[in-house]
This record gives structure tokens, sequence and C-alpha cells, in this order.
């Protein structure tokens, strides 16, 4: 198989860690015990279960034509540069199975060579409300009239605004401690993002931070996770008790089982005013971690409360179709396989006992699908 050869950096897969292929190599790539319930998506990314009852589908799209120069802004290195577009959606699997476009229009992009594409990164409902975030926008993704960050979405119109910018001027007012110059996205590669304490809380790969907004738009720092940890991609989020547990993607060649969850608390105690000179940073900390994982891109917590875990390619190497899995932390704290042979899988939500997985979502546009597991307990 003729896949495109990855960068040493981790970089690339914030930027969508592409693993480009001939689409009609994947064909035998869904496992056999999954139902397709939505196929030939443009990169399929994050999922949410609707108050209409209908799956919600972030698709990164297929990029554009649009490139921009380092004359007008910086661009990014090994993969730029990008050409961009608005070719970026949501799409919903309502309860007949029918997959209809909700909204359009997002900014896309797409790397040197047709790698790499950023879109719509994740959507997530909250009070009701669908929220979507944007990774595709900015001048060095080529798309200089859009940014990223979070946008309210319309679900009856299809109509969408940005209510929090999370691109170029907020990460350069807020810099991570470590940012590898090797792979630096300026505009930043959003990922992931979740409801939780009434807030959308999301974090930044390419950077290393965490960040809470509000859905007026209002933004608080959680954490600079490469303050202690250096570029370690951390890609997806999850919350439970007001603990949030944090998976990374770790550096490319892959090097099996050393990605972790890492757990982010606060301590009451911490409730202090620093002296003058000092920053705190925030009150919340890594308190804890959990290695024995490999690129991870999506956790979650099950039905039968334990923590699920979507891994991109657990081999050695690049990422190849295949090699993508789900593995659960057991009681005993194990970590067993739950569902293997999965296409560079990128996302993935619980809806009841069954489990949802955006298979191919790092594969050309076109071919993703979105794939349905039941799931027996685990203990």
């Amino acid at each position: 198989m003729n896949i495109v050869k990855l960068m040493t950096t981790a970089g690339i897969i914030t930027s969508a860690f592409m693993c480009i292929c001939p689409t009609q190599l994947y064909a035998a790539q869904t496992p056999s015990d999954a139902t397709v319930i939505a196929s030939g998506l443009l990169g399929p990314r994050g999922l949410a279960v609707g108050p209409d009852n209908a799956l919600y589908i972030a698709e990164a799209g297929s990029g554009g034509t649009n490139q921009t120069s380092p004359k007008q802004c910086m661009q990014v290195p090994n993969i730029g540069p990008y050409a961009g577009g608005l070719t970026a959606r949501i799409s919903k699997v309502d309860g007949s199975g029918k997959l209809s476009t909700v909204a359009s229009g997002f900014p896309s992009t797409i790397g040197a060579g047709g790698t790499a594409v950023i879109g719509v990164a994740d959507v997530v409902f909250l009070d009701g409300t669908l929220f979507a975030l944007i990774g595709g926008g900015g001048c060095s993704h080529g798309n200089p009239q859009s940014h990223n960050g979070i946008a309210e979405v319309n679900v009856t119109t299809g109509k969408w605004k940005l209510i929090a910018d999370l691109g170029v001027a907020y990460l350069g007012a807020h810099p991570a401690k470590f940012e590898s110059a090797d792979d630096f996205e300026p505009d930043g590669t959003y990922y992931s993002m979740i409801a939780a304490h009434g807030r959308l809380v999301t974090v930044e790969p390419n950077h290393g931070n965490m960040f809470s907004v509000s859905t007026s738009g209002h933004i608080e720092p959680i954490i600079d996770i490469s303050a202690s940890q250096g570029h370690i991609v951390p890609t997806t989020i999850a919350e439970r008790d007001g603990v949030f547990y944090v998976g990374n993607l770790n550096l490319f060649p892959i090097n099996p089982q050393w990605a972790r969850v890492q757990i982010v608390g606060k301590n009451d105690s911490d409730d202090f005013d620093a002296a003058p000179g000092f920053e705190t940073h925030g009150r919340y900390h890594i308190v804890d971690s959990k290695a024995g994982f490999t690129t991870v891109v999506s956790v979650r917590f099950g039905p039968d409360g334990l923590l699920y875990v979507l891994e991109l390619s657990d081999a050695a190497g690049d990422p190849a179709p295949g090699n993508g899995k789900v593995v659960r932390v057991k009681h005993s704290g194990e970590i067993e396989d739950v569902i293997t042979g999965l296409a560079v899988p990128t996302a993935m939500t619980f809806w009841g006992n069954h489990l949802y997985v955006s298979n191919l979502g790092a594969a050309p546009p076109g071919a993703g699908q979105v794939l349905k597991f039941a799931i027996a307990p685990g203990w």
C-alpha cells in the first residue's frame, strides 16, 4: 500500500493526521461487526447526539484552491502552503437513517500534496444548542477571511456565527510555554470539544493549551499542558466528576504504547492570590496519568463507567488502515481491546449501549464513514 510519508513530528497529525491512500484501497477496511450508518463523508470527525435523536457529524471538508503567501502571513513548516475553501460542513443521520446537511460553508483547508485536511473538527450540544469547533480557518490555512474558534449553529436554518475567536490573535496573546518550531501552526489546529460545567471546553493540539468558553463567547484558559509535558500533542478530552481526562497523540513515527491519558484536576486549596510577579496559570493541574496507549484521538466514558480510548493506528511507523482500534481501561487497570480493524478513525461517541466511530476520517475526502458497534459492558 502506497502511504504518503508523514513527518516525524506530530504537528501534521494535529492538522488531521492524514494517511492518504487511494480511496479504493479502503474497501476492505470496515470491521465485520460494524454497521455502516453513513458513508461518502468528507473527513468525518467529532460526533454528537442531538435532542432530536439524530447523530450529528463534523466533516473537515475537502479544502479549496485559495493559497496565501509568506508575505501575507506565516506559513506552516513542512506541510504548507495550505489551500483553503469553504467546504467543511455539519451533517446528520436521522432516526430513519437519512443523511442530510445541517450547515455548510465552514472554512476547510488541505495541505500541500493533498494531505492534512482540517475543517469542522467537532460538534457539541449544550442546553439544546449546537456548537461547532472550527479548525480550518485563518490566513496560514488559506482562509484569511475566516477564523478558528467556536461557532453557534442554528440547526433549523443552517446559519451559523462565530462566538469565540480562538485563532492567531488569541493564541498569540496567550502563547504556550513550549511551541515546536518544526510544525508550528499560528492559527492552531483545534480538534475536540466537550460540554462541561455549563461551558464548552477545547484542547488545541499544536500549542498544547486547554480553553473554556461560555455560550456568550467568553474565553478562559484552563491549563497549558506544554508547560510541563512539552510537545505531546493533546488531542481529546472527557470529563467526569469535575476532572478532565486528556489523551495525547504523541510524536511520529509511532512508538506504540507511549501515548497517555492524563488527569487534569482542580485543587480548591489553590484558590489564592499569587505574589506580585508570579502567575498561577490557572488552578488546574496534571495530577496523574496512565500510559500504555497509542495515537489517542478520542476518549469517552461508556455506559459501564469505564474509559474508552480510540487509537488512530497502534502499530509502529506511520498510520495504516486496519491498525485503528478502541480500547478500554478495566477496573483492574488493564487496557483491553474492544474494537479492532478500524481504518484511520478520528472520533467516537456513545449513544445508549452502542458506540459510533468516525472511520476513514483521515482518508481522502469522500471515503469517510460512521460505524455503529454494539458494546458489551466491561468489568
